[in-house]
Protein backbone atom coordinates (compact mmCIF):
# COMPACT_ATOMS: atom_id res chain seq x y z
CA UNK A 1 0.00 0.00 0.00
CA UNK A 2 1.49 3.15 -1.11
CA UNK A 3 2.12 6.35 1.39
CA UNK A 4 0.07 9.16 1.47
CA UNK A 5 1.55 13.00 1.83
CA UNK A 6 -0.33 16.09 2.62
CA UNK A 7 0.88 18.77 0.97
CA UNK A 8 -0.05 22.02 2.71
CA UNK A 9 0.61 24.83 -0.29
CA UNK A 10 -1.44 28.45 -1.12
CA UNK A 11 0.55 28.99 -4.26
CA UNK A 12 -1.58 26.70 -6.57
CA UNK A 13 1.10 26.11 -9.86
CA UNK A 14 3.94 25.22 -7.47
CA UNK A 15 1.52 22.70 -5.02
CA UNK A 16 0.60 20.94 -8.09
CA UNK A 17 3.83 20.47 -9.08
CA UNK A 18 4.60 18.90 -6.08
CA UNK A 19 1.85 16.95 -5.71
CA UNK A 20 2.19 15.03 -9.32
CA UNK A 21 6.08 14.68 -8.46
CA UNK A 22 5.25 12.74 -5.55
CA UNK A 23 3.14 10.78 -7.50
CA UNK A 24 5.80 10.14 -10.05
CA UNK A 25 7.92 9.19 -7.09
CA UNK A 26 5.94 6.56 -6.01
CA UNK A 27 3.46 8.41 -2.91
CA UNK A 28 -0.14 9.17 -2.85
CA UNK A 29 -0.37 12.49 -2.41
CA UNK A 30 -3.49 14.86 -1.65
CA UNK A 31 -3.35 18.86 -1.68
CA UNK A 32 -4.83 21.30 0.43
CA UNK A 33 -4.20 25.33 0.20
CA UNK A 34 -5.03 26.14 3.95
CA UNK A 35 -4.88 25.08 7.51
CA UNK A 36 -8.67 24.35 7.97
CA UNK A 37 -8.97 21.96 4.93
CA UNK A 38 -5.72 20.47 6.10
CA UNK A 39 -7.42 19.78 9.68
CA UNK A 40 -9.93 18.13 7.65
CA UNK A 41 -7.85 16.05 5.94
CA UNK A 42 -6.20 15.12 8.68
CA UNK A 43 -8.87 14.32 10.81
CA UNK A 44 -10.28 12.01 8.04
CA UNK A 45 -8.25 10.03 6.18
CA UNK A 46 -4.69 8.32 7.18
CA UNK A 47 -1.76 10.21 6.28
CA UNK A 48 2.02 9.29 6.41
CA UNK A 49 3.99 12.48 6.15
CA UNK A 50 2.86 16.56 6.23
CA UNK A 51 4.53 18.65 4.12
CA UNK A 52 3.68 22.07 4.60
CA UNK A 53 4.38 25.53 3.59
CA UNK A 54 5.53 27.73 6.74
CA UNK A 55 3.21 31.13 5.49
CA UNK A 56 -0.37 30.05 4.71
CA UNK A 57 -3.74 32.19 4.49
CA UNK A 58 -5.29 30.99 7.65
CA UNK A 59 -2.24 30.57 9.87
CA UNK A 60 0.87 29.20 9.60
CA UNK A 61 2.72 25.80 9.54
CA UNK A 62 3.54 26.33 13.25
CA UNK A 63 -0.16 26.68 14.05
CA UNK A 64 -0.84 23.60 12.70
CA UNK A 65 2.11 21.49 14.47
CA UNK A 66 0.43 22.84 17.81
CA UNK A 67 -2.98 21.17 16.40
CA UNK A 68 -1.37 18.26 15.62
CA UNK A 69 0.35 17.72 18.89
CA UNK A 70 -3.02 18.27 20.99
CA UNK A 71 -3.96 15.75 18.98
CA UNK A 72 -1.52 13.21 19.52
CA UNK A 73 -0.89 12.63 16.14
CA UNK A 74 2.88 11.31 15.39
CA UNK A 75 3.08 12.08 11.63
CA UNK A 76 6.43 13.67 10.62
CA UNK A 77 5.85 17.22 9.12
CA UNK A 78 8.47 18.74 6.64
CA UNK A 79 7.88 22.80 7.15
CA UNK A 80 8.92 24.41 3.93
CA UNK A 81 9.49 28.61 3.58
CA UNK A 82 10.75 31.08 1.50
CA UNK A 83 11.65 33.14 4.52
CA UNK A 84 14.72 31.40 6.32
CA UNK A 85 14.42 32.11 9.50
CA UNK A 86 16.21 30.22 12.40
CA UNK A 87 13.70 31.19 15.03
CA UNK A 88 11.06 29.82 13.04
CA UNK A 89 13.23 26.81 12.38
CA UNK A 90 13.85 26.18 16.40
CA UNK A 91 9.89 26.09 17.10
CA UNK A 92 9.08 24.13 14.22
CA UNK A 93 11.80 21.12 15.59
CA UNK A 94 10.55 21.81 18.89
CA UNK A 95 6.93 21.32 18.13
CA UNK A 96 7.58 18.22 16.27
CA UNK A 97 8.88 19.11 12.19
CA UNK A 98 11.26 16.55 11.22
CA UNK A 99 13.29 19.07 8.99
CA UNK A 100 13.31 22.93 7.89
CA UNK A 101 13.35 23.27 4.28
CA UNK A 102 14.13 26.92 2.36
CA UNK A 103 12.07 27.29 -1.06
CA UNK A 104 13.57 26.14 -3.74
CA UNK A 105 14.10 22.68 -2.64
CA UNK A 106 16.33 20.59 -4.45
CA UNK A 107 14.17 17.65 -5.59
CA UNK A 108 16.86 15.00 -4.45
CA UNK A 109 17.52 16.84 -1.20
CA UNK A 110 13.75 16.75 -1.08
CA UNK A 111 13.06 13.16 -1.54
CA UNK A 112 16.18 12.04 0.50
CA UNK A 113 14.36 13.99 4.02
CA UNK A 114 11.18 12.66 2.88
CA UNK A 115 12.48 8.66 3.15
CA UNK A 116 13.98 9.67 6.05
CA UNK A 117 11.30 10.98 7.82
CA UNK A 118 9.35 8.08 6.95
CA UNK A 119 11.91 5.36 8.43
CA UNK A 120 12.53 7.10 11.47
CA UNK A 121 9.96 6.32 14.82
CA UNK A 122 8.16 9.18 15.47
CA UNK A 123 9.83 11.18 17.66
CA UNK A 124 7.24 11.50 20.63
CA UNK A 125 7.51 7.83 21.53
CA UNK A 126 8.40 8.52 25.50
CA UNK A 127 11.08 6.64 26.29
CA UNK A 128 10.73 4.29 28.93
CA UNK A 129 13.58 2.14 31.42
CA UNK A 130 16.77 3.49 32.44
CA UNK A 131 19.43 2.47 29.30
CA UNK A 132 19.22 3.05 25.67
CA UNK A 133 22.03 1.50 23.91
CA UNK A 134 24.24 1.85 26.42
CA UNK A 135 23.19 5.58 27.83
CA UNK A 136 21.61 6.04 31.25
CA UNK A 137 18.35 7.39 30.90
CA UNK A 138 16.52 9.74 34.16
CA UNK A 139 12.76 10.20 34.24
CA UNK A 140 12.24 13.26 35.89
CA UNK A 141 10.12 15.95 34.17
CA UNK A 142 14.05 17.51 33.49
CA UNK A 143 15.25 14.53 31.53
CA UNK A 144 12.16 13.98 30.05
CA UNK A 145 11.81 17.10 28.04
CA UNK A 146 15.58 16.74 27.45
CA UNK A 147 15.50 13.72 25.59
CA UNK A 148 11.92 14.86 23.87
CA UNK A 149 14.09 17.62 22.00
CA UNK A 150 16.78 15.22 21.42
CA UNK A 151 14.47 13.22 19.49
CA UNK A 152 13.14 16.34 17.58
CA UNK A 153 16.85 17.31 16.64
CA UNK A 154 17.75 14.21 15.80
CA UNK A 155 16.67 13.14 12.26
CA UNK A 156 17.48 16.77 10.92
CA UNK A 157 20.16 17.99 9.60
CA UNK A 158 20.46 21.22 12.11
CA UNK A 159 23.96 21.85 13.97
CA UNK A 160 23.47 21.63 17.54
CA UNK A 161 25.19 23.29 20.75
CA UNK A 162 24.88 21.27 23.55
CA UNK A 163 25.12 23.71 26.97
CA UNK A 164 25.85 22.41 30.21
CA UNK A 165 28.36 22.26 33.27
CA UNK A 166 31.37 20.00 33.85
CA UNK A 167 30.31 16.87 33.64
CA UNK A 168 26.91 16.41 33.06
CA UNK A 169 26.53 14.46 30.25
CA UNK A 170 27.43 16.25 26.95
CA UNK A 171 28.67 13.74 25.03
CA UNK A 172 26.11 11.27 26.04
CA UNK A 173 23.77 13.76 24.67
CA UNK A 174 25.37 14.18 21.38
CA UNK A 175 25.53 10.07 20.99
CA UNK A 176 21.97 9.74 21.63
CA UNK A 177 21.18 12.43 18.63
CA UNK A 178 23.55 10.21 16.66
CA UNK A 179 21.54 7.07 17.71
CA UNK A 180 18.58 8.61 16.64
CA UNK A 181 19.19 10.04 13.71
CA UNK A 182 19.80 8.82 9.82
CA UNK A 183 23.29 9.24 10.40
CA UNK A 184 23.39 6.25 12.72
CA UNK A 185 25.57 3.44 10.87
CA UNK A 186 27.94 6.34 9.60
CA UNK A 187 31.15 7.37 12.16
CA UNK A 188 30.91 9.61 15.35
CA UNK A 189 34.02 11.21 16.12
CA UNK A 190 34.44 13.43 19.11
CA UNK A 191 36.98 15.52 19.83
CA UNK A 192 38.11 17.59 22.73
CA UNK A 193 39.03 21.14 21.75
CA UNK A 194 40.12 22.01 25.17
CA UNK A 195 43.08 19.27 24.42
CA UNK A 196 44.22 20.59 20.96
CA UNK A 197 47.00 23.35 20.73
CA UNK A 198 46.56 25.87 18.59
CA UNK A 199 49.71 23.71 16.64
CA UNK A 200 47.72 20.72 16.41
CA UNK A 201 44.26 21.72 15.96
CA UNK A 202 44.50 22.35 12.36
CA UNK A 203 45.97 19.02 11.51
CA UNK A 204 43.67 16.98 13.80
CA UNK A 205 40.75 18.45 12.10
CA UNK A 206 41.51 19.07 8.54
CA UNK A 207 44.78 17.11 7.92
CA UNK A 208 47.60 17.12 6.49
CA UNK A 209 50.14 16.46 3.29
CA UNK A 210 53.32 14.90 4.55
CA UNK A 211 55.93 17.34 4.35
CA UNK A 212 53.64 20.18 5.19
CA UNK A 213 55.67 20.48 8.66
CA UNK A 214 58.46 19.64 10.82
CA UNK A 215 56.46 16.32 11.96
CA UNK A 216 54.41 15.10 9.05
CA UNK A 217 55.82 12.11 7.42
CA UNK A 218 53.06 10.85 6.40
CA UNK A 219 49.39 12.00 4.82
CA UNK A 220 46.51 12.27 6.99
CA UNK A 221 43.02 12.81 6.98
CA UNK A 222 41.58 15.08 9.50
CA UNK A 223 38.67 14.35 11.64
CA UNK A 224 35.85 16.02 8.98
CA UNK A 225 37.13 13.37 6.35
CA UNK A 226 37.28 10.27 8.85
CA UNK A 227 33.78 11.46 9.81
CA UNK A 228 32.06 11.73 5.73
CA UNK A 229 28.70 11.20 6.61
CA UNK A 230 28.61 10.70 9.63
CA UNK A 231 28.56 13.32 13.16
CA UNK A 232 31.61 15.34 14.46
CA UNK A 233 31.08 16.23 17.70
CA UNK A 234 33.48 19.06 19.21
CA UNK A 235 33.50 19.39 22.90
CA UNK A 236 34.62 22.75 24.58
CA UNK A 237 34.00 24.21 21.19
CA UNK A 238 34.97 27.88 22.84
CA UNK A 239 38.74 26.48 23.16
CA UNK A 240 39.15 26.66 19.68
CA UNK A 241 42.36 29.50 18.73
CA UNK A 242 40.70 32.26 16.51
CA UNK A 243 42.33 31.06 13.38
CA UNK A 244 41.18 27.16 13.36
CA UNK A 245 37.38 29.47 14.26
CA UNK A 246 37.69 30.65 10.65
CA UNK A 247 38.33 27.53 9.44
CA UNK A 248 36.19 25.63 11.14
CA UNK A 249 33.40 28.40 9.64
CA UNK A 250 34.17 27.89 6.16
CA UNK A 251 34.08 23.71 6.91
CA UNK A 252 30.15 24.08 7.92
CA UNK A 253 29.39 27.05 4.93
CA UNK A 254 30.54 25.00 2.05
CA UNK A 255 31.17 21.44 3.67
CA UNK A 256 34.76 21.36 1.98
CA UNK A 257 38.00 20.75 4.07
CA UNK A 258 41.61 21.77 2.82
CA UNK A 259 43.97 19.59 4.51
CA UNK A 260 47.37 21.86 5.82
CA UNK A 261 49.83 21.99 2.93
CA UNK A 262 47.38 21.02 0.20
CA UNK A 263 45.91 23.96 -2.39
CA UNK A 264 43.07 21.60 -3.30
CA UNK A 265 39.75 21.07 -1.18
CA UNK A 266 37.88 17.78 -0.10
CA UNK A 267 34.42 18.00 0.11
CA UNK A 268 32.44 16.65 3.32
CA UNK A 269 29.07 15.59 4.89
CA UNK A 270 29.21 16.28 8.38
CA UNK A 271 26.67 16.77 10.86
CA UNK A 272 27.96 19.51 13.69
CA UNK A 273 27.00 18.82 17.47
CA UNK A 274 29.22 21.08 19.89
CA UNK A 275 29.14 21.46 23.44
CA UNK A 276 30.30 24.17 25.91
CA UNK A 277 30.57 24.69 29.71
CA UNK A 278 31.56 27.98 28.77
CA UNK A 279 29.28 31.10 28.21
CA UNK A 280 29.83 32.20 24.52
CA UNK A 281 28.15 35.21 24.51
CA UNK A 282 30.96 36.28 27.18
CA UNK A 283 33.73 34.87 24.60
CA UNK A 284 32.03 36.84 21.43
CA UNK A 285 31.91 40.01 23.57
CA UNK A 286 35.70 39.59 24.89
CA UNK A 287 36.56 38.93 21.07
CA UNK A 288 37.49 35.16 21.65
CA UNK A 289 35.25 33.62 19.94
CA UNK A 290 33.77 34.43 16.20
CA UNK A 291 30.05 35.73 16.41
CA UNK A 292 29.44 33.93 12.68
CA UNK A 293 30.85 31.02 13.74
CA UNK A 294 28.36 30.79 17.29
CA UNK A 295 25.60 31.31 14.63
CA UNK A 296 26.41 28.55 12.71
CA UNK A 297 26.87 25.79 15.24
CA UNK A 298 23.59 27.22 17.29
CA UNK A 299 21.05 26.52 15.12
CA UNK A 300 19.16 24.33 17.79
CA UNK A 301 20.40 24.39 21.81
CA UNK A 302 20.08 22.08 23.68
CA UNK A 303 20.26 22.65 27.83
CA UNK A 304 21.72 19.49 29.81
CA UNK A 305 20.02 20.64 33.44
CA UNK A 306 22.71 19.50 35.95
CA UNK A 307 21.83 16.55 38.61
CA UNK A 308 21.12 18.79 41.39
CA UNK A 309 18.20 20.10 39.08
CA UNK A 310 16.61 16.71 38.72
CA UNK A 311 17.15 14.84 41.89
CA UNK A 312 14.53 12.14 41.11
CA UNK A 313 17.20 10.94 38.79
CA UNK A 314 19.53 10.29 41.24
CA UNK A 315 18.81 7.00 42.72
CA UNK A 316 18.74 5.91 38.93
CA UNK A 317 22.41 6.79 37.89
CA UNK A 318 23.49 5.67 41.83
CA UNK A 319 22.42 2.14 41.26
CA UNK A 320 23.12 2.44 37.63
CA UNK A 321 27.15 3.29 38.57
CA UNK A 322 27.00 0.79 41.73
CA UNK A 323 25.95 -2.19 38.89
CA UNK A 324 29.15 -1.00 36.63
CA UNK A 325 31.57 -0.70 40.06
CA UNK A 326 30.37 -4.21 40.83
CA UNK A 327 31.20 -5.25 37.62
CA UNK A 328 34.72 -3.22 37.13
CA UNK A 329 35.83 -4.38 40.37
CA UNK A 330 34.79 -7.40 40.90
CA UNK A 331 32.17 -6.70 43.93
CA UNK A 332 28.67 -7.72 44.93
CA UNK A 333 27.25 -5.00 46.80
CA UNK A 334 23.49 -5.19 46.00
CA UNK A 335 22.29 -1.50 46.81
CA UNK A 336 22.07 1.42 49.08
CA UNK A 337 20.00 1.57 52.35
CA UNK A 338 17.09 4.47 52.32
CA UNK A 339 18.98 6.96 54.47
CA UNK A 340 22.19 6.35 52.49
CA UNK A 341 20.61 7.32 49.05
CA UNK A 342 18.80 10.28 51.28
CA UNK A 343 22.50 11.72 52.00
CA UNK A 344 23.28 11.10 47.67
CA UNK A 345 19.82 13.06 46.92
CA UNK A 346 20.65 15.93 49.56
CA UNK A 347 24.20 16.38 47.90
CA UNK A 348 24.64 19.34 45.71
CA UNK A 349 26.92 17.73 42.99
CA UNK A 350 29.04 20.47 41.57
CA UNK A 351 30.91 17.62 39.34
CA UNK A 352 27.22 16.28 38.61
CA UNK A 353 26.98 12.92 36.80
CA UNK A 354 31.24 12.63 36.98
CA UNK A 355 31.56 13.07 40.83
CA UNK A 356 28.62 11.21 41.58
CA UNK A 357 29.66 8.04 39.66
CA UNK A 358 33.47 8.45 40.95
CA UNK A 359 31.56 8.85 44.56
CA UNK A 360 29.60 5.79 43.89
CA UNK A 361 32.82 3.78 42.81
CA UNK A 362 34.67 4.68 45.92
CA UNK A 363 31.38 3.39 47.55
CA UNK A 364 31.56 0.45 46.55
CA UNK A 365 35.54 -0.43 46.44
CA UNK A 366 35.57 0.14 50.25
CA UNK A 367 32.05 -1.49 51.02
CA UNK A 368 32.36 -4.13 53.97
CA UNK A 369 28.62 -5.35 53.59
CA UNK A 370 25.91 -5.79 51.03
CA UNK A 371 24.05 -2.77 51.66
CA UNK A 372 25.59 1.17 51.52
CA UNK A 373 24.89 2.65 54.82
CA UNK A 374 25.12 6.55 55.58
CA UNK A 375 28.13 5.60 57.88
CA UNK A 376 30.07 4.21 54.58
CA UNK A 377 29.46 7.79 52.65
CA UNK A 378 31.95 10.34 53.33
CA UNK A 379 30.47 13.73 55.12
CA UNK A 380 29.70 15.98 52.67
CA UNK A 381 29.93 19.56 52.73
CA UNK A 382 26.59 21.81 52.56
CA UNK A 383 25.31 22.59 49.55
CA UNK A 384 25.41 26.43 50.26
CA UNK A 385 29.39 26.10 50.11
CA UNK A 386 30.19 23.54 47.91
CA UNK A 387 30.85 25.86 45.29
CA UNK A 388 33.15 28.29 46.88
CA UNK A 389 35.15 25.38 48.34
CA UNK A 390 35.75 24.00 44.79
CA UNK A 391 36.23 27.01 42.94
CA UNK A 392 39.36 28.71 42.14
CA UNK A 393 39.08 32.33 42.99
CA UNK A 394 38.69 34.07 40.28
CA UNK A 395 41.48 37.30 41.30
CA UNK A 396 44.31 34.99 41.46
CA UNK A 397 43.16 31.60 39.49
CA UNK A 398 46.59 31.64 37.25
CA UNK A 399 48.72 31.37 40.65
CA UNK A 400 46.75 29.16 41.79
CA UNK A 401 47.28 26.66 38.88
CA UNK A 402 50.85 27.47 38.70
CA UNK A 403 51.32 27.01 42.14
CA UNK A 404 49.88 23.50 41.94
CA UNK A 405 51.41 22.27 38.94
CA UNK A 406 54.39 23.25 40.90
CA UNK A 407 53.18 21.09 43.84
CA UNK A 408 52.21 18.26 41.53
CA UNK A 409 55.22 18.51 39.56
CA UNK A 410 53.66 18.63 36.48
CA UNK A 411 51.21 15.89 37.14
CA UNK A 412 47.84 17.57 35.76
CA UNK A 413 45.82 14.72 37.32
CA UNK A 414 47.45 15.34 41.29
CA UNK A 415 47.15 18.87 40.30
CA UNK A 416 43.26 18.58 39.43
CA UNK A 417 43.15 16.80 43.37
CA UNK A 418 44.94 19.49 44.59
CA UNK A 419 42.70 22.53 43.05
CA UNK A 420 39.58 20.32 43.96
CA UNK A 421 38.62 20.81 40.17
CA UNK A 422 38.57 17.82 37.42
CA UNK A 423 41.30 17.35 34.99
CA UNK A 424 39.07 19.05 32.07
CA UNK A 425 38.69 21.90 33.57
CA UNK A 426 42.16 22.30 34.70
CA UNK A 427 43.36 21.81 30.53
CA UNK A 428 40.49 24.66 30.07
CA UNK A 429 41.92 26.95 32.64
CA UNK A 430 46.03 26.43 31.31
CA UNK A 431 44.63 26.96 27.51
CA UNK A 432 43.00 30.26 29.01
CA UNK A 433 45.95 31.15 30.63
CA UNK A 434 48.41 30.36 28.35
CA UNK A 435 50.18 28.14 30.77
CA UNK A 436 52.66 25.88 29.69
CA UNK A 437 54.11 22.92 32.06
Amino acid sequence: MKQTILIIEDDTTFGTMLQRWCLRIGFEAELCSDISSAEVTLSHKKVHLVLSDLRLPDGDGIMLLHWMRDRKMNIPVIVMTSYAEIQSAVAAIKLGAEDFLEKPMNPSILKDKIEQALSVKPASTKISGPIVNNMILGKSPEAQQMYDHILKVAPTRMSVLIVGESGTGKEYAARMIHENSPRRNKPFIAVDCGSLSRELAPSELFGHLKGSFTSAIEDKSGVFVQADQGTVFLDEVGNLSYDVQVQLLRTLQEQKVRPVGSVKDIKVDVRILAATNEDLGTAIAEGRFREDLYHRLNEFSLFIPPIRDRKGDIPIFANEFLRQANEELEKSVKGFLPDAMALLERHHWSGNLRELRNTVRRLVLFASNDMIAPSDIPAFAPSSSVSENLALQPDNEREQIENALRKARGNKTLAATLLKIDRKTLYNKMHLYDIKF
